[in-house]
């Protein structure tokens, strides 16, 4: 949201973020958060009319205006693609949570309806609006906040990984790769979360410190750094939105290696053209390829090369001016 507020801005536009907290914890809390916002009245601000409204997340899009437009970045996933899975609260045998799963899922098809403009931020989002809520948008990749600002260095000696720690990225297998490794490649790890003290005990189990580092979070400076000197970046998450780091891997010129069941990266991750996918899971092929890439740095250089030209026409001038409808 910050980016795209300073993107605006920078073209004279006058912008303000309404954040509304959404508490869900129980189905109740969750109902509430959408009424929260489906009663506020955002035609004026202080006696000044608001020409447009923006909604990027849910339950965002719920709210009332003559002219919506929603640019979807992330439906409420756990009573979706997810219902009933490990990765969501949500139980297929609960009357209480299949009640609240209809009733979202209807509440989302009207409002998102009522949107003068429907987006989705990728293909995979866009198919799950029309499978979930028989609604028709269309793809507008964002682009990173960082957009401009990477390099393109030379192929070091490591893997770069950047995201939230949790079950979802899948970053044990990165770290089960390390230890498949042939080639003396090493990885460097940043973000943080709730996985993260399992995945140092893992290294440690793997007796792969001296090889794999934790970096926590980083500073914009230092991402843009890890990217540009990187071999090649993992990013495999589960059935992902969209996946910002792919892109900023491929503007960076970087390999991007991903399993083929991470949904949106695979809109730009092409298995030996802009990078390799393989098999959910397999860290053993995971391993093949980052020693591929390692014996080979022409390869990674081809690979990236043509990933960033994948990603050229994100960019923020063409994004706005769809978005806005100009």
């Amino acid at each position: 949201m910050e980016a795209l507020i300073e993107q605006l801005e920078q073209r004279d536009h006058e912008v303000a973020a309404v954040r509304v907290p959404f508490v869900w914890q129980t189905p109740d809390q969750v109902v509430k958060s959408y009424a929260a916002w489906r009663l506020l009245d955002l035609a004026q601000i202080e006696s000044r009319r608001v020409d447009m409204v923006i909604a990027l997340k849910f339950p965002a899009h719920v709210l009332p205006h003559d002219n919506k437009v929603v640019w979807l970045i992330q439906q409420f996933r756990q009573l979706y693609d997810l219902f009933g899975t490990p990765y969501s609260p949500y139980d297929r045998t609960s009357e209480e949570d299949i009640s609240l799963r209809d009733t979202i899922q209807s509440m989302d098809t009207r409002t998102m309806g009522e949107a003068r403009r429907l987006y989705g931020i990728s293909d995979n989002v866009v198919r799950r609006l029309s499978d979930h809520n028989d609604l028709s948008a269309r793809v507008l990749y964002p682009p990173p906040p960082l957009d401009g600002q990477f390099q393109a260095g030379d192929y070091g000696d490591y893997v770069f990984s950047l995201s939230r720690l949790d079950e979802l990225k899948r970053v044990e297998y990165l770290v089960e790769a390390m230890s498949l490794a042939r080639t003396p490649v090493r990885c460097k790890i940043a973000g943080s979360g709730p996985d993260a003290t399992a995945l140092q005990s893992l290294v440690r189990r793997r007796g792969l410190t001296d090889r794999v580092e934790f970096l926590g979070r980083v500073s914009d400076e230092e991402a843009l750094t890890l990217y540009a000197q990187a071999l090649a970046v993992y990013y495999a998450p589960y059935d992902e939105d969209y996946g910002l780091a792919t892109i900023e891997a491929m503007k960076s010129a970087r390999p991007v290696l991903t399993f083929n069941d991470s949904g949106g990266v695979l809109e730009f991750v092409e298995d030996e053209i802009t990078g390799y996918t393989v098999r959910s899971r397999d860290a053993r092929a995971l391993a093949e390829r980052i020693d591929t890439l390692y014996a080979d740095r022409q390869r990674a250089k081809k690979l990236g090369q043509s990933g960033m030209e994948r990603v050229e026409t994100i960019n923020w001038d063409r994004t706005l001016t769809t978005l806005l409808g100009e």
